[in-house]
């Protein structure tokens, strides 16, 4: 049953509650209950006379809306998801297995706060107007007497590039072009994936056993269709006689002081 997947059997006694009474049972303020109530999230009261009484099941409801809420999804997501498993379209357990690998990261990328002396440590330089750098390019982010690293791993590609004489701006100025565009990909391909699964072309026995065949395979093609198309783009420009226009040597750019 649902309930059980809240955690241990919950017995309930045979109880009603008015709505301050379920209010003070289960944390759950009066005005959001009813909230719940006009999106379709939870289920109506009994109604006797003019009181509205609430039973165990309504308890159960909002412990699992709250557990829902905590994973992110919004109340309309909830009433959708409630909705289906009312109708047993959805096992719950199965659904929140699913759920943990959609949430779990594809990227070993995490944001992260350093000291000044980590982020030169981070960066593997201390040249003269580093800092600067980073926080102009955004690479770096100060919050007080720390700096916030949106991506460690970005960081690391863009110090790269510039010991091989690319300077932080335009390495910066390529990871948004990149993003950009992967933004619109993964938004995409998401998409597609919905579409196909809602018309039955996706048959799985184990959803999560999908996304964790996914999360590898769907890195390592998005690794060999970049280099394809970064090998067709880099043919190109030669074929345009555009590349003759790039300098044979590239001057660095002195660095600020």
């Amino acid at each position: 049953m649902m309930v059980e997947l809240l955690g241990p059997a919950m017995t309930h006694e045979a109880a009603e509650y008015t709505i301050d009474e379920l209010a003070a049972k289960t944390g759950v303020p009066s005005r959001t209950i009813r909230f719940y109530q006009s999106r379709g999230a939870l289920m109506a009261p009994a109604i006797r006379g003019r009181v509205a009484h609430y039973g165990p099941s309504h308890v159960d409801r909002l412990k699992l809306i709250a557990q829902l809420q905590d994973r992110g999804l919004r109340i309309d997501a909830i009433r959708d998801l409630l909705a289906s498993i009312d109708r047993g379209e959805v096992d719950l357990a199965e659904w929140l297995g699913v759920e943990q690998q959609m949430q779990a990261p594809w990227a070993n990328d995490q944001p992260r706060t350093v000291t000044e002396a980590e982020l030169y440590e981070l960066a593997g330089s201390r040249r003269p107007g580093l800092l600067a750098d980073l926080l102009r390019t955004k690479l770096a982010e100060r919050q007080g007497d720390v700096y916030l690293i949106h991506s460690p791993a970005l960081l690391t590609v863009a110090m790269k590039l510039e010991a091989a004489g690319v300077d932080l701006e335009t390495a910066s100025d390529s990871a948004a072009v990149v993003r950009k565009h992967m933004a619109r990909v993964a938004s995409d391909l998401v998409d597609l994936f919905v579409s196909h699964a809602k018309d039955g072309r996706i048959e799985a026995d184990d959803g999560v056993g999908v996304f964790q065949a996914l999360r590898p395979m769907g890195m390592e093609a998005v690794r060999v269709i970049f280099g394809r198309e970064m090998e067709r783009a880099l043919r190109n420009l030669v074929q345009s006689g555009k590349a003759t226009a790039l300098p044979a040597r590239v001057k660095r750019r002195k660095k600020r002081p």
